[in-house]
């Protein structure tokens, strides 16, 4: 008898739990469904609740990706030893600044020497042409040989000026100025220093050698590139990427650095079934470097009515976002669709004129008010 008592008590105690709950759900989806919270203006300010304007804008958030950091193609040079020789002196280090036509290593090459001399010969051979079609070119005037002679000797004068031109584009290939050459021309002195000079102003990237080595020739020595401009190799999901046009701006996360799509590939990879866009960084790029690894965002202009809020301002239920916004009386509860966010604030649409003032700290005690979960304080 007393254990029939005991289980009758006990089942309605759940039923009476279980109607509580079910009150207590439809009260609060009463008061959800109202959609208004009236407070006044002292317990607004006891609640800690901050307002705010809506910020609108015309650009809607696309796509948040990763990116690397790339030199453009034609801004980066490989310096290269012209000719094989024991590398005596690197005049520059890795992230140093040089300008076009700085000198970047010197090395003893034997090779050097043998062009030299090749050089001198040429030219001593073109003085004896000189001086022998001259002659016959008076000896021609004055009837003592014939015309074939003097024709011969203008062939030989004509070869050995190509003779010259072709050891001196080799002496030029091989790294010596024009004034090294004339100078070389000047007295004769042969010398092995081979001496490397920046092909552009930039920086240096990468050191390829070593003092005190032999290197080969074509051997590399120093990869320079010019910083002033930059890319953005982007990884885009190929289904993502019809959403992506030219010209879309690209955010760079963390940075108040900008870019722009430039190119969009025509290839998928097949690892990650990505395709590869470019986007070229606009303005200053300080504070990032070639090979660097960054998030992105990329934007499109918009003509919805879009605007800005803090993630603060946002409170979520069932599943929707929603926005307080001030009335007279309190606050009307206005859903939003959160179309993308970006560090601490959102981007949204929704029903506003853009005048309207929303709280954006204290999201949370007006929640709890609109759901009836606490009091008004």
């Amino acid at each position: 008898m007393k254990a029939t008592y005991i289980l009758n008590t006990q089942m309605t105690q759940r039923k009476m739990l279980a109607l509580t709950v079910l009150l207590a759900a439809f009260s609060t989806t009463a008061m959800a469904e109202n959609n208004t919270i009236d407070i006044n203006a002292e317990q607004i300010n006891n609640l800690g609740i901050q307002m705010g304007k809506l910020e609108a804008v015309n650009q809607q958030p696309l796509l948040t990706a990763p990116a690397t950091v790339v030199i453009p193609s034609a801004h980066e040079y490989i310096v290269s030893a012209s000719q094989a020789g024991l590398i005596s002196r690197l005049h520059s280090s890795v992230g140093e600044n040089v300008k076009k036509g700085a000198l970047l290593a010197q090395i003893n090459s034997p090779e050097l020497l043998a062009l030299q001399g090749r050089y001198l010969k040429t030219l001593s051979a073109l003085n004896l042409a000189v001086v022998t079609h001259e002659r016959d070119k008076k000896l021609l005037k004055e009837g003592v040989i014939a015309s074939r002679r003097e024709q011969e000797t203008l062939s030989l004068y004509n070869a050995a000026v190509l003779d010259v031109n072709e050891a001196q584009q080799l002496l030029e290939i091989a790294g010596m100025t024009a004034i090294d050459i004339n100078q070389l021309k000047a007295t004769h002195q042969l010398n092995s220093a081979l001496r490397v000079h920046a092909p552009i102003s930039g920086t240096v990237i990468e050191r390829m050698a070593v003092a005190g080595t032999r290197v080969d020739m074509l051997a590399p020595l120093y990869r320079i590139a010019d910083l002033s401009e930059l890319w953005l190799e982007i990884s885009i999901p190929q289904e993502r990427l019809s959403d992506i046009n030219i010209g879309n701006q690209v955010v760079i996360e963390n940075t108040s650095l900008n870019a722009k799509i430039s190119l969009l590939g025509q290839s998928v990879n097949p690892d990650n079934q990505t395709v590869i866009a470019r986007a070229l960084i606009q303005a200053d790029h300080t504070g990032i470097r070639p090979g660097q690894r960054v998030n992105i965002q990329i934007i499109q202009d918009s003509d919805s009515s879009l605007f800005k809020i803090p993630n603060t301002a946002i409170a979520q239920n069932e599943g929707k976002s929603f926005v307080f916004v001030r009335t007279p009386k309190g606050f009307s509860v206005n859903a939003i669709d959160i179309v993308g966010k970006q560090d601490s604030q959102s981007t949204v649409t929704g029903d506003f004129t853009g005048n309207e003032d929303i709280a954006t700290q204290g999201a949370v005690a007006l929640k709890a008010n609109w759901l009836g979960l606490g009091g008004k304080e």
